[in-house]
C-alpha cells in the first residue's frame, strides 16, 4: 500500500507539473515542432488530462490558463497551428495583455473597496 501511495503521489505531481507547462505557448510550440501533437497516444493523454478541470484537482493549479490551453489542445486545428512560432508569440502576447488588464481591474476594485470601508468607518 505504501508503494501505491508513493506512486500515486508521484504521478499526481508529474501530471500537475506537465498540465501547468501547457500554459506556456513556447512549450506548446516546442511540442508541436517535434511532432508530439501528431502522436495519437499523446493526443489521447491530453484528453485524459481533462480531469484537471474538476474543482478537486484544479485547486492545485498555480497557472489556471493551462486549463484553457488543455481545452484548446483537444482540437486538431489548434494543435496544427502551434507549429508556427508566430501563433505561439500571439498567444503569449494575449496572455500578457489579459494579465495586465486583470491586474489593473483588480487594483481598481481593491481601491474602491478600501474607499468604501474608509467611508463606512467615518460614518460610524
Amino acid at each position: 500500500l505504501e508503494s501505491d501511495d508513493t506512486g500515486n503521489r508521484l504521478r499526481f505531481q508529474l501530471e500537475l507539473e506537465f498540465v501547468q507547462c501547457l500554459a506556456n505557448p513556447n512549450y506548446l510550440n516546442f511540442l508541436a515542432q517535434r511532432g508530439y501533437f501528431k502522436d495519437k497516444a499523446f493526443v489521447n493523454y491530453l484528453k485524459y488530462l481533462l480531469y484537471w478541470k474538476e474543482p478537486e484537482y484544479a485547486k492545485y493549479l498555480k497557472y489556471p490558463q493551462c486549463l484553457h490551453m488543455l481545452e484548446l489542445l483537444q482540437y486538431e486545428h489548434f494543435r496544427k497551428e502551434l507549429v508556427n512560432a508566430q501563433c505561439a508569440k500571439f498567444i503569449d502576447e494575449q496572455q500578457i495583455l489579459h494579465w495586465q488588464h486583470y491586474s489593473r481591474k483588480r487594483m481598481r476594485l481593491q481601491q474602491a473597496l478600501a474607499e468604501q470601508q474608509q467611508q463606512n468607518t467615518s460614518v460610524k
